[in-house]
């Protein structure tokens, strides 16, 4: 089966490519295995001069990916450029840092436990296997990729079969900075071809970012074959406002909390639980700028909105809002599929959303704003955490112990107090409940692919 780029701008195929055979497959993955050996015993110095050498292509290239992301997956180009950018400063982050984050832990007093010495150090586990979604191509890679390989470890990825070119260019990206061939390899293959490489007794973990389906997939066969697993799924965001809040830059950043990326973000707000006293203004203040976005070719620099990834996702969202309004929630913007070709869906903002809306439990992932009045904190509380997702949260207070209040019972992997969620690479980074478990990004993220070795001395 060929794995094609259709431009979601235009519903038109670029590119068609051949699938990697089971043989190509094999081999790939023996180059990473040979790569983990010879990583493992290379010093920090050289693999971080290698890195902020593959960051310099990445920089260096800036417009032509960036162009590349927004044809295979329609961010407008603006953020795409910001997302090639950002990985490059991520790659020079752990560059720098890597060392520090994986040094060797000694035990203040050995003599409690009878030695001379006692220590814990971080070692590679070997070749790590990455499946990766579209909706951030260089990032999402990038961040699991900069910290394994400097930890000593190689990489396979299996991209999203939409993403082709990201892929294909992620292959040779750490060689070209100057890392051993095969330290990090594309694998061109079909989700139902993944079961046998996380099997392979040459790949010691897997790492998933991608829908709740595949992660319980991919955990299962983790499990299976006795495999550390990092999993960031799906969320569905609580973005809470209080009395005391600034309710106007509360406004502007939730339509971009919502947006970024044509609001297909895990991480973006989705859910906008808004207390009773300033429900009124920050509604009709939200709407108002939703209603007022451009949406349109992502090429083009004034967008702010492009189309849908894919068709399918389109008709996701076209399912979820229709349910929604069915059932008597009320459409104050949006809710309307755009003339023309290409997987546009307009900005939507709905309100009074009954408890048997899909819209309650499910990932609205597209342009699709959700809006709840709450008439206390503890109302709201309550509503942020009925979804049985938890990756990240946001909260709008200028009151100290509301916000303390907050931060301790909402069920999330990040709180984030008056802004909006995103992305550090100095912070560590996952979920809680069906959002996954393990973390990325910061010390955390590096060492979750290493061998934490315990090291006693008589």
């Amino acid at each position: 089966m060929a794995i094609a780029t259709v431009n979601p701008t235009t519903g038109k195929i670029e590119m068609i490519i051949d699938p990697h055979s089971s043989a190509e497959v094999d081999a790939r993955i023996g180059e990473a295995a040979a790569a983990a050996r010879l990583l493992r015993t290379t010093t920090f110095a050289k693999r971080a001069e290698w890195m902020r050498a593959a960051a310099d292509i990445l920089d260096a290239q800036a417009l032509g990916l960036g162009e590349l992301i927004t044809v295979e997956m329609g961010k407008p180009i603006a953020q795409s450029i910001a997302e090639v950018e950002k990985s490059a400063k991520a790659m020079r982050f752990y560059a720098d840092h890597s060392e520090g984050f994986l040094a060797d832990v000694p035990l203040t007093d050995p003599s409690t436990v009878g030695a001379s010495r006692a220590w814990t150090r971080y070692e590679p586990l070997g070749v790590v296997l990455a499946v990766m979604p579209w909706n951030y191509p260089l990032w999402q890679v990038i961040r699991f990729a900069a910290p394994a390989l400097m930890a000593g470890n190689a990489g396979l990825l299996k991209h999203a079969s939409n993403v082709p070119q990201a892929a294909l260019f992620l292959d040779t990206l750490f060689e070209r900075g100057g890392f051993p061939a095969g330290s990090f390899r594309t694998l061109l293959v079909s989700g139902a071809d993944v079961a046998p490489v996380i099997a392979d007794p040459r790949v010691q973990a897997v790492t998933l970012t991608g829908s709740e389906p595949a992660g319980r997939s991919v955990a299962a066969l983790a499990g299976d074959h006795v495999k550390k697993a990092v999993l960031e799924l799906g969320g569905s965001d609580p973005f809470i406002v209080l009395p005391t809040a600034d309710v106007t830059a509360a406004a502007t950043t939730a339509v971009r909390a919502r947006i970024g990326n044509s609001g297909q973000s895990c991480i973006a707000g989705k859910r906008f639980i808004v207390h009773a006293d300033v429900y009124d203004a920050f509604a009709a203040e939200f709407t108002r700028q939703m209603s007022q976005l451009i949406v349109g070719d992502p090429l083009l620099p004034q967008t702010q909105v492009g189309p849908l990834a894919t068709e399918s996702g389109r008709d996701d969202i076209v399912a979820l809002v229709e349910d929604a309004r069915d059932k008597g929630a009320t459409i104050l913007t949006g809710g309307t599929i755009p003339d023309g070709p290409g997987w546009f869906y307009a900005p939507t903002v709905i309100a009074d959303l009954p408890d048997d809306a899909r819209l309650v439990q499910e990932e609205a992932f597209g342009p699709v704003a959700s809006l709840y009045r709450a008439v206390d904190v503890d109302e709201a509380l309550r509503i942020a955490n009925q979804t049985r997702f938890g990756l990240s949260s946001a909260v709008w207070t200028n009151d100290p112990d509301e916000e303390a209040y907050v931060i301790a019972r909402l069920d999330a992997g990040a709180v984030f107090v008056n802004g909006m969620t995103v992305s550090y690479q100095e912070l560590p980074f996952g979920g809680i409940k069906a959002s996954g478990f393990g973390r990325e990004l910061a010390a955390d993220g590096q060492r979750e692919f290493c061998n934490l070795k315990t090291v006693w001395k008589a």
